[in-house]
């Protein structure tokens, strides 16, 4: 292990959960609507399983292999790192409980109410146990443990209801499911959003499924299971059916090792004792929460306020506005004349989509080829790539069946492709394919030309709502020639692929930011370097990092989530700040800056500084050469190292401080809503201007 560097860095998994810390933050600001901030707790809470399923997860497997590996930026072993974690999630779980009992307070006056059993009236009682009785008992599977009914497995992330049972001299525990396929809640009749969770509604009536046995000690549960799956190497080489080795592979995901039990009351010693012996856990393991374990009904929740009433507990609508740049209409002939940035979710996705639509009816169009990872539920994009390969073009598509979550969702978009006649092709064993990149091939006058787009986020058009990323649209030609090599070597397993504008992990990508920081390092006092991605892993990065900060290059980071370096340590970090945007949308842009002045190069792509990134996954960055486009990603990183609004800056102990505000408060979020808007009415004027001017000229 390298000593120098655990100088300057930290554990990965200790700096996600103040990541996730800082989104609970969010969660508790008081400026913020009430709705929006109970949609924080859902986000954290949703995080926090994740982290257990995959992070937490990931440690005991590497514990069970090796306990005595080291983590190389914090000097850790397995074990200890779980020590650590459990020993900093305790103290969230206590946070998280009183911002939730906090917000559902202050909801309450506005009708939303979530309510425990002795909280209903008296015809809301009457009616919860008629809804119980014939709509919810008939479906339960309610089942003992003792000597002759063993104890069953409980699927990750579902509750069960659970409870001592005694009958004449003999004691056992039941247990009853709460069924997947019935809501998470039970909305109330009469006025405003008065609602009951279902596992309450089962435990109050859980003499009525029992009914044989004394019911004691009832409580509801919920198991969280190591998710860290990968298709089985062996698997994925004996069958030819990638797409039935991930169902395989999803499968295996609900039977894993527990990593955390989570319960709504204080377990007795002896129940325990009894759970941490079933699922091989510690009492460190188990934790008690006094909120919902499942979260996901807030949303829906907040689809049912009225409009009136969600102005005030929400954010101001915002809708993704016009670009500026580029109309809706013959894109690729605007393209032709100059290219364009998209700025997700200030501006619309709407340009790249009429793109694909119009590039599925243009008889000159020869091929459609485009990486998918994520996708929305409902996809334009899949129908005008379908439209496509049924109006005679080639299109091949390589999507990532091992999206993590998403795995389902992309099974059933492949078969749908496939079904119109897409070439479906899928990821390297080994490496996932996590580049956002599209090309569109085609003839004019003879010659073969390119539309080449590439992102720093998923062709998903709801998050594109939600996130912020950028997005270009290139016809640029070597760019151009890049992606059709590129394409050609996915389409062949080739992963040595080198190009003449395009960076591609796992082999040019990281090397070349190496180098143009080397570059930035040569002129010392000189350089400057500002990245913005989502995470900082990456040994080497790092290591460069600190390297560029010795030779006093001014260095920014501007890194939503985990990071790894620590800014600020005396003789190796002092040049360098680390800056986390935690706000509305979630900051997704990956964005590499070197250089100032004329000499100034910026990429823009998929991958953030992470090892899996950099050395596991086929990931693409892309150079801007546009100087307009390149002005305007310098102003939005420059916006977002003013913030002091959502914006906090990592200390050199790896904590977060907010930003003085000073006179001017500046929420960059904010600052490019009010750009977008601007520019849309600024667009409107023009174009209202243009159309007089004609009407002018044809009366002249």
């Amino acid at each position: 292990m390298d000593k120098t560097i655990v100088e300057y860095t930290q554990n990965r998994e200790l700096s996600w959960l103040r990541f996730n810390q800082r989104v609970l933050e969010e969660a508790q600001d008081e400026s913020i609507p009430l709705l929006e901030r109970m949609k924080f707790v859902a986000i954290f809470t949703s995080n926090l399983d994740e982290f257990f399923m995959i992070r937490v997860g990931s440690l005991y497997d590497m514990a069970a292999v090796d306990d005595t590996a080291v983590d190389s930026r914090s000097g850790m072993t397995p074990s200890q790192q779980l020590n650590a974690i459990y020993n900093a999630v305790a103290p969230l779980y206590k946070e998280r409980d009183k911002t939730y009992i906090q917000i559902k307070k202050k909801m309450s006056p506005y009708g939303i109410c979530g309510l425990d059993f002795k909280e209903l009236e008296p015809q809301e009682k009457k009616y919860v146990k008629n809804y119980f009785m014939e709509q919810i008992l008939p479906i339960l599977s309610p089942q003992i443990v003792d000597a002759n009914h063993p104890f069953p497995h409980l699927l990750n992330k579902e509750i069960y209801v659970v409870a001592n049972l005694k009958i004449e001299n003999k004691t056992m525990l039941g247990i009853v499911p709460v069924p997947q396929f019935v809501s998470d809640i039970l909305y109330l009749p009469g006025q405003g959003l008065r609602y009951i969770r279902m596992e309450k509604v089962i435990m109050e009536y859980l003499e009525k499924v029992f009914e044989r046995y004394e019911v004691s000690d009832k409580n509801y549960i919920c198991v969280t299971r190591n998710a860290d799956v990968s298709p089985d190497d062996e698997a994925y080489a004996d069958n030819d059916d990638f797409r039935f080795v991930m169902r395989e592979t999803l499968h295996k995901r609900t039977r894993m090792a527990a990593v955390r039990l989570e319960t709504a009351r204080d377990l007795d010693k002896k129940m325990e004792a009894y759970f941490c012996e079933k699922f091989k856990i510690t009492p460190k393991c188990i934790f008690r929460t006094k909120m919902p374990m499942k979260l996901k009904y807030i949303f829906s929740i907040a689809e049912r306020v009225p409009a009136q009433l969600k102005r005030d507990l929400s954010y101001p609508v915002f809708v993704p506005q016009p670009s500026l740049q580029i109309s809706e209409t013959k894109i690729m002939a605007q393209l032709n004349r100059q290219d364009a940035l998209l700025f997700y979710p200030y501006e619309s996705m709407e340009p790249f989509l009429q793109l694909l639509k119009e590039a599925s009816v243009d008889p000159n169009v020869l091929t459609i080829k485009i990486t998918i990872y994520r996708l929305a539920n409902k996809a334009r994009l899949v129908e005008y790539l379908c439209a496509a390969a049924e109006n005679g073009k080639e299109v091949t598509v390589l999507i990532e069946l091992r999206a993590r979550f998403d795995e389902q969702n992309n099974i059933e978009w492949s078969e749908r492709m496939e079904e119109a006649g897409c070439r479906v092709i899928y990821g390297f064993e080994g490496y996932k394919v996590h580049s956002k990149i599209c090309l569109i091939t085609y003839k004019s006058k003879n010659e073969i030309k390119y539309i080449t787009q590439i992102g720093t986020g998923n062709y998903n058009e709801k998050t594109a709502k939600m996130y912020t990323d950028f997005s270009l649209m290139t016809a640029d030609k070597s760019i151009g020639e890049d992606a059709a090599i590129f394409f050609t070597n996915m389409s062949i397993g080739n992963l040595d692929g080198r190009y003449k504008n395009l960076i591609v992990s796992p082999t040019s990508l990281k090397e070349k930011v190496l180098q143009l920081m080397d570059e930035e390092i040569k002129k010392g006092e000189q350089g400057r370097i500002i990245m913005k991605m989502n995470s900082v892993t990456d040994r080497e990065f790092i290591k460069k990092t600190a390297e560029a900060s010795r030779a006093g290059v001014k260095i920014d980071l501007i890194v939503r989530g985990i990071c790894c370096i620590l800014p600020g340590i005396q003789g190796q970090t002092e040049n360098l700040t680390v800056t986390s945007i935690v706000g509305r949308y979630l900051e997704h842009p990956r964005v590499f800056v070197f250089g100032k002045g004329e000499e100034t190069k910026i990429y823009i792509g998929s991958a953030d500084m992470m090892t899996r990134n950099t050395e596991k996954r086929v990931e693409v960055a892309c150079p801007i050469y546009d100087k307009k486009i390149k002005e305007r990603l310098l102003h939005c990183l420059e916006v977002m190292l003013q913030d002091n609004v959502k914006a906090r800056v990592m200390q050199s102990d790896g904590t977060y401080q907010r930003k003085p505000q000073g006179e001017t408060k500046i929420n960059s979020q904010e600052v490019f809503m009010k750009e977008a808007l601007r520019a849309s009415v600024a667009k409107k004027v023009e174009k209202k201007k243009t159309f007089v001017e004609r009407v002018k000229t044809f009366f002249r």
